[in-house]
């Protein structure tokens, strides 16, 4: 078990927060900054929570160096009321964008695209099991796409673009749900970023969406009322009631990311535990990693076993030793460890220790 008799925690989302961030929001919660009112209770329209917003906003532009013409929003719905809203918004009538469809969330956002228009996933590898990302020579954006969409990392899968996909110059569309701050990425290169926040940024119930100068001036007549990014650009994300709990919690993890070396920190941190972990599925035929060395994630660490009835075996003794989350997804099956930025050196240490000594006993 980890400190505070806290389960070593590997789940894919809504994932581990830094321990001192979880203790600081819990002090929170009978008066927040001592305004009187707890944090689950402050209203969304005083300025004890305009300061939160506004401080959350800012952390953000700071850590991924968002250009100041950018809009920065924070909603709800998840990444999957973005595959259909970022359509809606970018696509003209009738219009034309292009997906790489590298796993299941870049197949369910084709999906809700093609209810706009036309919309094609000029690459796919599902006939491959989605092991690995494109190469830029691997595909050819359509002339008339107005965007091409990707999923910057698969957490399904365990893969993930370790560069920026050539978009034929067209403007590019990201979902960077689980490695949004976690990860380089370059925000100047896309026009529109969306990610959920419960795997590298708080906790569940908030959408980051980060919009350029192009996205955000995309305007359609008659588009519902939560669904237009106007009517939340008008309003400062606070068009209704937000997530203020989510958001206050985001602001704190941010500030955890700020006090322990920025962004590069992060992914500095990420790639050790990623590689440890990876150094012992490289070390013998016993493991069998998935994705494909060139395009493995740093964020979700995908394996099976060499003989696969032992997995439910690894399953077990992992949580009687304090491990937990490491079920691989339904439709995958096998192991995934998830090491977003609230996941600790130590957890990963106390992994690899006892996947060294599973080998040596079932080997």
């Amino acid at each position: 078990m980890g400190p505070s008799g806290r389960i070593h925690n590997f789940g894919a989302g809504p994932a581990v927060l830094p321990l001192e961030v979880v203790e600081e929001v819990a002090e929170t919660l009978p008066n927040l900054g001592g305004s009187g009112f707890g944090l689950m209770e402050v209203s969304h329209r005083s300025q004890t929570f305009q300061d939160v917003i506004d401080s959350a906003m800012s952390r953000l532009r700071g850590l991924i160096a968002i250009p100041d013409d950018y809009e920065v929003l924070f909603l709800q719905g998840g990444a999957s009321t973005q595959f259909y809203m970022s359509a809606l918004n970018l696509m003209s009538e009738g219009g034309m964008a292009d997906y790489l469809v590298t796993g299941i969330w870049s197949k369910k956002a084709l999906v809700e695209a093609n209810r706009i228009g036309d919309a094609s996933g000029v690459w796919d590898d599902s006939g491959s099991g989605f092991r690995s990302v494109p190469s830029d020579g691997d595909y050819s954006v359509r002339d008339g796409a107005e965007y091409l969409h990707y999923t910057s990392n698969n957490t399904l899968f365990g893969t993930q673009f370790h560069h920026l996909p050539e978009s034929g110059g067209k403007p590019r569309v990201v979902d960077a749900s689980s490695d949004i701050c976690g990860a380089n990425i370059d925000v100047s290169e896309h026009d529109l970023i969306y990610a959920g926040a419960q795997k590298n940024l708080g906790p569940s119930g908030v959408t980051v969406v980060i919009l350029s100068p192009w996205a955000s001036s995309r305007r359609k007549e008659g588009l519902p009322t939560m669904l237009d990014y106007q009517t939340h650009i008008s309003k400062g994300s606070m068009f209704n009631t937000p997530n203020t709990f989510g958001i206050f919690v985001l602001d704190r993890v941010l500030a955890w990311v700020e006090r322990n070396g920025g962004l590069e920190g992060a992914i500095g941190r990420n790639s050790e535990k990623s590689g440890v972990l990876y150094d012992i599925l490289d070390s013998s035929d016993f493991w069998r990693p998935h994705a494909d060395p060139g395009c493995r994630s740093m964020m979700n660490v995908t394996w099976r076993l060499a003989d696969e009835s032992l997995e439910q075996v690894f399953l077990e003794e992992a949580g009687d030793s304090g491990m937990g989350g490491l079920k691989g997804h339904r439709s995958v099956g096998g192991i995934r460890a998830s090491l977003y930025n609230g996941c600790p050196i130590e957890s990963v240490e106390a992994l690899a220790s006892f996947m060294t000594d599973f080998e040596s006993r079932h080997g």
